[in-house]
């Protein structure tokens, strides 16, 4: 049996790419037979002809060793079992290493500019995975020059990397609760500091249960999603995501494992919807952004705040005051007006961790609490 392999390979273009689109030849015109129903159409709506992909498909089929496309006399054609699990694997492989693929494209990018202009301010950010900030990222490198270096981690893991000085500037979510929220003081305060840090207006976007089309299970809330039979994708441990759907099953009295998946967490909003869409969850937490991405029923539960933090004394950095002035833009606030469930928060202003952050006195009053008894027996 001939060993197959997989082949990675990258080019310098004129013209520039956004995100993290890797092109196939083969996936793509297999999902153009998926969605144009026949081969003729499909070809057509790839710009080629009729005979050349008739010659790829078979050609891929002779390297895979497996049929692809079935025809029946009078029926249009169609992908065969084995395509359509091609085809659905490899979009959620490459939509789960999609921040990965980013990073290194921006990393490559930077590379090539550093070569061609040595004054291009560069700026690290570690951050929770947010559709907004590949665009803020390509607006940056047109208006100011900036070339944002972008790694995405989870919310704790993005304010760990500023605690260690791996980034200069870090993104986490919040939803505003007013009062005590122990999941996000419990988990966020410790890296935090009032005084040290700086908050910084990003963005405010909607939170909510990604389901499939029609939302066949009828799901109106996430304790409907642990209902015997629903399959629930989790986020990674330590997401901000993550965080919110454990604060939210506590407010409904319930405990993170009463949601059942069967899958390894997804460490991204459109790994979690490429998941759903391909018919292996029934929902999970995510972007009303990711959910149309892929062209999911959104049911929405709250909206939450997205923050950029620094140190203090970073707010005066060249690469900041830059990053600072693009979100003060127009331009920031048509490119969030572009996405579903985004919508724009006081651009680039500088905001405290107290008066932002509403759950920030809870470990406060909880030690204020465990010292009373004491005092009184004192007394």
């Amino acid at each position: 049996m001939k060993t197959r392999g997989v082949h990675l390979q990258y080019s310098f273009e004129a013209d520039g790419q956004r995100g993290a689109e890797v092109k196939n030849p083969l996936f793509d015109l297999l999902g153009a037979v998926r969605e144009y129903g026949s081969i003729q159409h499909a070809a057509k709506g790839m710009g080629v002809s009729y005979r050349h992909a008739w010659g790829a498909l078979k050609h891929w089929e002779e390297v895979l060793g497996e049929a692809l496309v079935t025809w029946t006399q009078g029926q249009p054609s169609r992908l065969t079992p084995f395509a359509d699990r091609l085809l659905w694997a490899e979009t959620r492989a490459r939509t789960r290493l999609t921040p990965h693929i980013e990073a290194l494209r921006v990393e490559l990018e930077r590379v090539l500019s550093e070569a061609l202009d040595g004054d291009q301010h560069v700026l690290p950010i570690y951050a929770s995975h947010d559709l907004a900030l590949p665009l803020l990222r390509d607006l940056a490198a047109q208006q100011q020059r900036l070339h944002i270096e972008l790694r995405f981690a989870g919310s704790v893991d993005a304010l760990r990397a500023l605690a260690e000085g791996r980034c200069l500037v870090a993104g986490f979510h919040v939803p505003p609760l007013q009062g005590a929220a122990p999941v996000f003081a419990e988990a966020l305060k410790p890296l935090l500091k009032p005084g040290r840090h700086k908050l910084i207006a990003f963005s405010r976007r909607a939170q909510g249960l990604m389901v499939a089309k029609g939302n066949p299970h009828k799901l109106a809330n996430l304790a409907d999603a642990a209902r015997p039979g629903i399959r629930f994708i989790q986020r990674q441990p330590g997401s901000g995501t993550r965080l919110l759907t454990d604060y939210l099953l506590q407010t409904h009295g319930m405990a993170p494992g009463e949601l059942v998946g069967g899958l390894s967490p997804e460490d991204s909003h459109m790994a979690v919807a490429a998941a759903i869409a391909s018919g292996l969850g029934d929902a999970g937490m995510g972007l009303a952004a990711a959910a149309q991405a892929f062209g999911l029923d959104f049911v929405p539960v709250l909206d939450e705040d997205y923050f950029l933090v620094c140190l203090k004394d970073a707010l005066d950095h060249p690469a900041v005051l830059k990053l600072r002035q693009v979100l003060a833009s127009s331009a920031w606030d048509e490119s969030l007006a572009s996405l579903p469930g985004y919508r724009g928060a006081p651009g680039g202003e500088v905001l405290s961790l107290v008066r932002a952050l509403p759950w920030w006195a809870f470990r406060q009053a909880k030690a204020t609490a465990q010292l009373a008894p004491e005092a009184s027996a004192t007394d």
